[in-house]
């Protein structure tokens, strides 16, 4: 990851950790895992990635939103943004299966102010669309990227489309031309976390960072999270 750039968008557990850990030693904390536990830990913390971002635009369909940040967390992607569908929205049965406590997700309610956001951070951005664009796997994701996903009926908005650097698809062999767009979204950063793998690593958050998510996963992983989340006010 290029540390010269800052990517990091502050997420409130992270200032609530450096008030919380002076009560409670993090000794304290680590003793109340199993080592098994404490090596899954390690081994999610060493795969998360922040230099590739999906984005998720207006959707309508909250089981898809669900959908998405499931995939993300599983696939290794520590930060999604959600840029809101003030509409009507479709609510859905289909859960997280409790992803998003593990992730960091930002919230806009404009896509050009998140856009615009992820620029000034250093990103490109990348839009799935399927006219004039790149097959998924011709996309540079050795660099700083944010991925966006258009809504489910109305596709990608030409906010999106103006401020994009550029447009990709998943190439497709038979007669149907669309995925559902939370099947697109598993596709796409699958296929980015591959070729990531393929040309040195995926997992790339720096060590400082690392140490800090990895306070915040063992308390997460414990008891403990209730008053984390109490005193800092996040997880809601």
């Amino acid at each position: 990851m290029d540390d010269t750039l800052d990517k990091r968008f502050e997420p409130a557990w992270m200032k609530a950790l450096t008030r919380y850990f002076p009560v409670k030693p993090f000794e304290t904390v680590e003793a109340m895992l199993s080592t098994e536990r404490l090596r899954k830990i390690d081994e999610v913390i060493a795969q998360r990635t922040i230099s590739i971002i999906p984005v998720l635009e207006k959707f309508y369909d909250k089981g898809n939103v669900s959908a998405v940040l499931r995939s993300a967390e599983s696939l290794g992607y520590q930060q999604v943004h959600v840029i809101r569908n003030e509409g009507r929205i479709k609510s859905s049965r289909r859960v997280t299966q409790g992803a998003e406590k593990w992730l960091d997700i930002v919230r806009w309610r404009s896509t050009t102010d998140c856009l615009l956001h992820l620029k000034s951070k250093g990103y490109r951005i990348a839009v799935t669309y399927p006219e004039d664009s790149v097959p998924i796997h011709e996309l540079d994701v050795t660099k700083p990227l944010a991925l966006l996903f258009g809504a489910e009926l109305e596709g990608v908005s030409e906010e999106a489309l103006a401020l994009a650097d550029i447009r990709c698809h998943i190439p497709m062999r038979g007669f149907t031309q669309s995925f559902n767009v939370s099947v697109a979204a598993a596709i796409a950063l699958y296929e980015i976390g591959r070729i990531r793998d393929e040309k040195g690593r995926h997992g790339d958050l720096p060590a400082e960072e690392q140490n800090l998510l990895r306070r915040y996963y063992h308390l997460l992983s414990t008891s403990l999270k209730d008053g984390l989340h109490r005193s800092s006010g996040v997880g809601g």
